[in-house]
Order: structure tokens, then sequence, then C-alpha cells
């Protein structure tokens, strides 16, 4: 919300450029572009929340090159709880924690998702065979 200049709840090229200004760790205009298409899930060259959350869970996971401005902004957007206090690091690792929980409850989705399209293939499949044994049937 901080950097959000267009109070939109997205984060464009030029409200991530002025981030990465002040957070002392500027980039290029291509670098910008990179880190947004890194974690655009959505492909609207955008960072939504969820996305930028993604982020960290990357950089968590090692997922990030040591000298990629997404891990560089991971690295100094860290809560700091003696500045923040513990308010303020309550509510970071409790968007941290929903966004696992969201990024697991996508990927039971996406198994969901793949089981009923095999089912559907399998079902398909049976009723292939069923329809050629019955074509068969009026062949003879």
């Amino acid at each position: 919300r901080r950097y959000d200049a267009g109070k939109d709840g997205f984060i464009d090229l030029m409200e991530l450029k002025l981030m990465m200004e002040k957070l002392g760790a500027p980039q290029t205009h291509l670098g910008l572009k990179n880190m947004i298409k890194e974690v655009d899930e959505d492909l609207d060259s955008k960072l939504s929340f969820r996305e930028f959350l993604l982020i960290f869970r990357k950089a968590a996971a090692g997922e990030l090159q040591e000298d990629s401005g997404l891990h560089a902004l991971a690295r100094l957007s860290e809560i700091d709880v003696s500045t923040e206090g513990v308010k303020g690091a309550k509510s970071f690792f409790e968007a941290k924690v929903q966004a696992i929980h969201d990024a697991s409850r996508f990927e039971e989705e996406i198994k969901a998702e793949q089981e009923e399209k095999k089912k559907q293939a399998e079902e398909l499949k049976q009723r292939k065979a069923a329809f050629k044994e019955l074509q068969s049937a009026f062949k003879q």
C-alpha cells in the first residue's frame, strides 16, 4: 500500500521503479520489467498483492537468483521488529502465512482440475470403445 501511488491495488512499472529507488536498489527499465514478468501470474504487467507476496515465497524457497532485482527486493523488504514493532511484524507474517495457504490451495485446485480432466478423458475413451463395439455388431 505504501508504494501503490495509483491506489488501485497493484504495483505497476513506475511504482515498482520508485519503490526500488526508495529501498536503495534502483533497477534498469529492463530489470524492472523482468522483475514483474517473473511473478506476474495473470500477465497484466502489474503486481497484485498475491504476486508481491510470491516474491517472498520464492526468496524463502531459494528460487531467486542472488543478483536479481526480486532477490534485492525480498532482502530489503524484510520486517525489522525493532522499527516496525510487533504489530507490524505480526501483520507481515500473517500475510506471508496467508500467501502460503493461498498457494497450497491454488495447487490443490490445479490437482483437482487435472484429476477431473483425466476422469473425463477416461470416460470418453470408454464411450468410444462401447460405440465401436456396437458399431461392429451392426457391421456383421
